[in-house]
């Protein structure tokens, strides 16, 4: 029985994990909970699964989350707890929202764990560090996002040597095919109405500006490490090829299934078996349409800025991840246009220092200037 821990486990990625665990119950013991401050949802999660310990990162919660939780399950709390339980499950679930993932990131691999990566910004604005920490004996990373899965498994085909491209599957978002002028007005609700997949809502609006395929276009970077001009990005509304790696005899190799996020999770919890449960599963006797399009770069300038921002490299992805969690969470108050989004990370990149990130101390460090950088920005688009 493989002992999983769940980090961020109260989450959109966290709560599908527990279904993914439900549903193959002999496979899984889970060591350990964690979320940043939802005790009523986690203590349910406990009352389930019976870990041995839960950890809540805000301190002040933890001694109500004490009398929630079943009997002899211990309890943590503050900054370090999330970090703590990420160090002892053979597998490691990393479902924390943001760049306040990455000290869940570095525990687990810095512990030698298998690492199933659903905090894309911890690997995006720390790069150089997590690469080290992957280096530790028994580290692994299995990818979570189900563009990045899928390309894991397309890679079970070949050689890392033998690949001639990636190409990552986007699904367009909900604004897909409108033009500039007509997204101008469009609200926090508009944004949020995704059309394939459920999502939070940082994700949501990152697909909406597809900013969530520029992060993933430096994902794909730092786990394949493949160079930036051997990674494509097609837009396929259908959401049902999860992304596509051709190899250098022209053989192109591709991950389907309908789009539900239990699949890729399952994925990487049990690598390098597969899962019991067939989540996603196609139907093939139904007729079905997969179209591809080449994304629209003058409507979705995020994108482009992402490979900006990767091909600058140094601390440069933290600076553009740090800028869109502002300008995304001043959206959804309601503070700045849609528009503004893109608009305020190409200001933010505009001043980037060059800082080369050789240690966790540059990277937070160059996460919060390019956050004080981002909210002047803002401030000058509030509306």
């Amino acid at each position: 029985m493989r002992t999983v821990a769940l980090v961020g486990s109260t989450g959109s990625i966290g709560t599908q994990a527990v279904d993914v665990i439900a549903a193959d119950p002999d496979r899984y013991k889970v060591l350990a909970l964690g979320a940043a401050s939802s005790i009523e949802l986690l203590a349910a999660q406990a009352q389930r699964l019976h870990p041995e310990v839960v950890a809540i990162a805000d301190a002040e919660l933890a001694p109500k989350l004490s009398e929630l939780v079943p009997p002899g399950t211990a309890v943590l709390g503050g900054a370090d707890a999330l970090p703590e339980i990420s160090r002892h499950a053979e597998v490691v679930l990393n479902a924390v929202v943001g760049f306040a993932g990455l000290p869940v990131t570095l525990a687990a691999l810095e512990s030698g764990r298998r690492l199933a990566l659903a905090n894309k910004q911890s690997l995006i604005a720390a790069g150089p560090v997590v690469q080290r920490a992957r280096a530790t004996e028994g580290a692994e990373i299995v990818p979570v996002d189900s563009e990045h899965s899928a390309i894991h498994q397309c890679l079970r085909a070949g050689h890392m040597a033998e690949v001639r491209r990636i190409v990552l599957t986007a699904s367009g978002g909900p604004f897909r095919g409108r033009r500039a002028t007509e997204l101008a007005d469009v609200t926090v609700e508009e944004a949020l109405a995704h059309p394939t997949w459920n999502m939070g809502p940082q994700n949501t609006i990152d697909s909406s500006t597809l900013m969530n395929k520029g992060l993933e276009v430096i994902e794909a970077h730092e786990l394949f490490g493949v160079d930036y001009d051997s990674v494509d990005v097609v837009v396929h509304p259908q959401s049902v090829v999860h992304s596509m790696v051709e190899f250098d005899d022209g053989a192109t190799v591709a991950q389907l299934s309908n789009p539900d996020m239990r699949l890729p999770i399952g994925y990487a919890l049990a690598f390098p078996e597969r899962s019991g449960v067939a989540f996603g599963a196609l139907d093939w006797s139904e007729a079905r349409r997969l179209d591809f399009e080449a994304p629209d770069l003058d409507v979705f300038p995020c994108l482009g800025l992402a490979y900006q921002a990767g091909r600058t490299g140094g601390t440069a992805p933290a600076w553009l991840n740090a800028a869109n969690e502002v300008a995304v969470a001043a959206f959804l108050k309601g503070v700045i246009a849609w528009s503004a989004i893109a608009e305020t990370i190409r200001e933010v990149l505009e001043d980037h220092d060059g800082t080369t990130p050789n240690s966790v101390d540059v990277v937070i460090d160059a996460d919060r200037r390019a956050r004080e950088r981002a909210r002047r920005a803002v401030q000058k688009r509030a509306r």
